[in-house]
């Protein structure tokens, strides 16, 4: 199996003269990256690290994960003005937010387009490259690569292409303001199956199509014929890998990771405390979760001094000023709310905006009485499924975003509509003073459903899917055989 994502699932970087190996923050890599731990094969991705290009062969690869070798990971290298135009300009500043209705302006660049085409094309010669036969299953992933399914298809026609659009689809008004609208469908039916996460995104996917091309559309069997090729549009939700038993009996115990982390914060026993996860992203409601932070503590003053909010925001894209501006507005914003309601050592936000280790991340999980997902508009999101396996002690509250598609598998959340205030400030408080009983009922049932549907269901339902259509095509083609002769 052949993955292409740009992000890498394992960076390598010089620290103080040594090489270490870091697992990037990202969403895409904590789905797939087990997937391939299971399956072999190799991943392709954009060499981002400071140490990429001293530990790979003369073909640009390397095992991973480093010390078991389940698969390679074959890197491309792009020079600095190729990433600005491609992933910064036309990935992130145009496709970002014209799929995220985010209420931020796309910005489309002639030679943005240029370089997208160019690095989409690179990816799909090393694809061809890579491949070991001429019906391989690829893996494409998410909105950096749209042309990339119809690249490959040129040179693989035989291939089985599984494209997943890891972010939402807009309607077709939406899209339409995108430039080159045409070219970007007309790439990504080069899949043989289109997968996104919710079923409305499917929609309205298939409604683009009818907008913008003259395909055949088949809505009984959700297939698109262009030109002589079928794709299959699909929603597969997607998840996380669920921890093995080994894996939980080497956590410290719930007890242990709130006198750590209580410890690191200076909060006493009794403290009650919120946890955020997230990249800075505007998409992600981090200043609408903040005011409501603050209108809690505003209209329940009983919190103030025993309630504390941690926001972990991994730095992205700082090379973008949307981003260093949004990132400054954070700041001011936890500052203000410190201020007004800060005394001596206790700060009501406590701002991270740093990477954390998957460890590191999970005892805070473990530690928190609620974890809060406000995404503003947001595929799936995977923080809220990572808080729910980690709490094998069946305590915190969910409260989550109606906008994430994980809203629609996680009804026992406290659902809120993140741009209403008042609603996420109640939202948080019926959390701390949820009663236990209630707290082990809902997250009981939360995490049957991550479990159950975790990353090895999305991915086995894609594959299974690519099986029946590999087996289809082999009939037809030996009926077409048998009929020419």
């Amino acid at each position: 199996m052949i993955v292409v994502a740009n992000r890498e699932p394992y960076i390598h970087e010089y620290v103080d003269g040594a090489i270490v190996v870091k697992r990037p923050a990202s969403g895409l890599v904590t789905a797939v990256e087990p997937v391939m731990r299971a399956c072999s094969g190799t991943w392709i991705a954009h060499g981002s690290g400071s140490a990429d290009r001293a530990t790979v062969d003369r073909e640009d690869r390397v095992p991973v994960p480093p010390g078991e070798d389940a698969y390679l990971l074959r890197r491309i290298w792009l020079t600095d003005a190729e990433e600005q135009g491609y992933y910064y300009g036309f990935a992130n500043e145009g496709m970002w937010p014209l799929c995220h209705v985010a209420h931020v302006r796309p910005v489309f660049r002639e030679s943005d387009w240029q370089h997208y085409r160019a690095i989409n094309q690179r990816f799909a010669d090393a694809v061809v490259r890579e491949a070991r036969s001429d019906n391989p299953v690829i893996l494409v992933q998410d909105y950096h690569f749209a042309l990339l399914p119809a690249m490959i298809r040129e040179r693989l026609p035989k291939a089985t292409i599984l494209t997943f659009w890891h972010i939402p689809w807009p309607n077709p008004e939406s899209f339409g303001i995108c430039p080159w609208r045409r070219e970007i469908l007309q790439g990504l039916l080069g899949s043989t199956i289109l997968g996104f996460h919710t079923r409305f995104h499917c929609k309205n996917f298939i409604e683009t199509v009818d907008r913008y091309l003259e395909a055949r559309i088949e809505h009984e069997h959700s297939t698109i014929t262009h030109g002589d090729k079928e794709t299959f549009i699909e929603s597969y939700p997607i998840s996380i890998e669920w921890p093995s038993p080994a894996t939980v009996a080497a956590w410290p115990s719930v007890t242990v990771c709130r006198q750590q982390v209580f410890g690191r914060f200076g909060l006493s026993a009794d403290h009650c405390l919120g946890l955020g996860v997230d990249r800075f992203d505007y998409t992600k409601g981090i200043l609408e979760r903040l005011h409501a932070v603050e209108r809690m503590l505003e209209k329940y003053p009983q919190w103030v001094g025993r309630f504390t909010f941690v926001q972990v925001a991994a730095p992205t894209r700082s090379a973008l000023e949307e981003y260093r501006t949004f990132q400054q507005r954070i700041d001011g914003l936890s500052k203000r709310i410190n201020e007004r309601y800060g005394s001596g050592s206790y700060q009501p936000i406590r701002l991270l905006a740093e990477h954390h280790s998957h460890e590191a991340l999970n005892r805070l999980y473990r530690a928190a009485d609620v974890c809060v997902v406000t995404s503003l508009h947001d595929g799936m999101n995977l923080v809220c499924k990572e808080f729910v396996a980690a709490r094998d002690d069946d305590l915190g509250v969910l409260i989550l975003s109606r906008f994430a598609g994980a809203a629609r598998e996680m009804a026992e959340a406290l659902i809120v509509n993140p741009y209403h205030v008042e609603e996420t400030a109640d939202a948080l408080h019926r959390a701390l003073t949820m009663p236990v009983a209630e707290q082990r009922e809902r997250m009981a049932s939360l995490r049957v459903t991550v479990r159950e549907f975790n990353v090895f269901r999305w991915a086995g339902r894609m594959l299974a899917d690519a099986g029946r259509w590999r087996l289809r095509e082999r009939i037809e083609a030996r009926v077409q055989r048998h009929k020419d002769l």
